[in-house]
């Protein structure tokens, strides 16, 4: 019986030594971000004939009558994927996606970390498009696809092409969302994900409004945008945002000027188009979809070529507000 007992000791005691012994791959930078809309045609010409980007494929509704997703490039790594069905009630926002050096390897390391995988079918399959994929959840709710680009997907087979000199920017730098509690995301993001804070800012002195952290393989990255209460669903589209990367904000805004003026854009109400500088001391243009979803044009370089300085100013606590 005693060696009975040693010995099942003796295989817990490996079983959580490989546990802990599992190493994460790669968290390479931001695949793309998913958004809901209710207009197509007018989604369309917002991301494709305003912001200059092309489209290499779509998928089909389940009953084959139209278009289920769009997919936007924005570079041979990065998208935007364009759901045309109903929201689930958590506003514009559908998912962020992570990409990864081996969604099989990264599949067992969160799960070894105690992560739920959504639809868990015990092994990481290909989505439709031919790349390796699984969600799991944050602790804000919000579906982070991991993906592995597969030399065999449609990705790969339109490498180099649809990336037409019309689009304003080649690169998504970051994708923010809301968060209501930052121990819980630096937990997810931080310890779990291996991503690294690089900068914090704030709105006022008395909160803190934002923190930006990038995966340790990566330069793309997540800003977390800090709310105690977290906003009504019909207010986050302008919250959860996407932010495209433009060598010059004055050009960027000039060319944008020229086509908003045939008729491709018109700012919304009180939201002009216009070169801000933000807090990050980076030159910005909020631009927004037909359905609100903000897009941010961003600069990589602050005004005067110095950091912005971190805020100290205390993060909002859970039912606090912002």
């Amino acid at each position: 019986m005693r060696t009975t007992k040693l010995l099942a000791g003796i295989l817990v005691a490996a079983s959580l030594f490989a546990q802990d012994a599992i190493e994460r791959p790669k968290v390479l930078g931001v695949a793309h971000m998913a958004v809901y809309v209710k207009d197509l045609a007018r989604t369309r010409q917002f991301y494709e004939q305003f912001l200059g980007f092309g489209e290499p494929f779509t998928l089909p509704q389940k009953d084959g009558t139209g278009t289920r997703i769009a997919f936007i490039k924005v570079n041979d790594r990065q998208y935007f994927e364009i759901f045309t069905e109903a929201d689930r009630g958590e506003g514009q926002l559908n998912h962020i996606s992570l990409y990864t050096d081996s969604a099989d390897r990264l599949y067992t390391y969160l799960k070894s970390k105690g992560i739920e995988v959504m639809s868990d079918k015990g092994a990481v399959g290909k989505g439709q498009t031919g790349n390796k994929n699984f969600n799991v959840k944050d602790p804000d709710g919000h579906i982070v696809e991991m993906v592995e680009y597969m030399p065999d997907s449609w990705t790969a087979r339109e490498k180099g092409k649809f990336m037409p000199a019309a689009r304003i920017s080649d690169r998504i730098m970051h994708v923010g969302v809301l968060a209501g509690d930052l121990d819980k995301s630096m937990a997810f993001y931080g310890g779990i994900l291996g991503f690294k804070e690089f900068w914090r800012g704030s709105s006022s002195p008395r909160m803190l409004s934002w923190v930006n952290i990038r995966p340790a393989e990566g330069d793309d990255y997540v800003e977390l945008m800090l709310y105690g209460s977290l906003p009504a669903p019909d207010a986050r589209g302008t919250k959860n945002h996407a932010s495209l990367m433009v060598p010059s904000a004055e050009k960027a805004l000039a060319e944008l000027k020229r086509r908003a003026a045939q008729g491709l854009y018109a700012p919304p109400e009180g939201k002009p188009m216009e070169i801000q500088v933000g807090v990050n001391k980076k030159r910005q243009i909020n631009l927004y979809d037909p359905d609100g979803t903000r897009i941010e044009l961003m600069e990589p370089d602050t005004v005067d070529g110095k950091p912005a300085p971190n805020s100290t100013a205390p993060a909002p606590h859970p039912g606090q507000g912002q």
